[in-house]
């Protein structure tokens, strides 16, 4: 007896069906940005790790604007951007020690 999940019924009321039209193409819009700013993070580690200071520091400004977008949207809570754009300053300011220390 395989558990399968219950059928969604679709709304009786006009607003009901409206909100869930709404509702697809707001997870889409707020999935899409979602991914725009996980890459822009991983874009910025991937430069980091490999070492690549100048590349590192100007992926962190583009990752900047695109953190501060998403927050202010309301797709991630701020403090989360905040604390990810922390780590990965620190991340790239001490690369750039470390290339200026070598």
């Amino acid at each position: 007896m395989a558990s399968a999940k219950p059928k969604k019924k679709n709304p009786r009321l006009a607003s009901g069906r409206k909100r869930v039209r709404q509702d697809v193409k707001i997870n889409a819009a707020n999935s899409s940005l979602r991914s725009k700013y996980r890459t822009a993070v991983k874009n910025v580690e991937k430069a980091v790790a490999a070492g690549d200071k100048s590349k590192a520091t100007e992926l962190f400004a583009k990752m900047q604007t695109v953190v501060d977008i998403i927050a202010d949207k309301g797709i991630f809570h701020k403090n989360k951007a905040a604390r990810d754009k922390s780590r990965l300053s620190a991340k790239v300011k001490t690369l750039a020690h470390a290339a200026t220390a070598a």
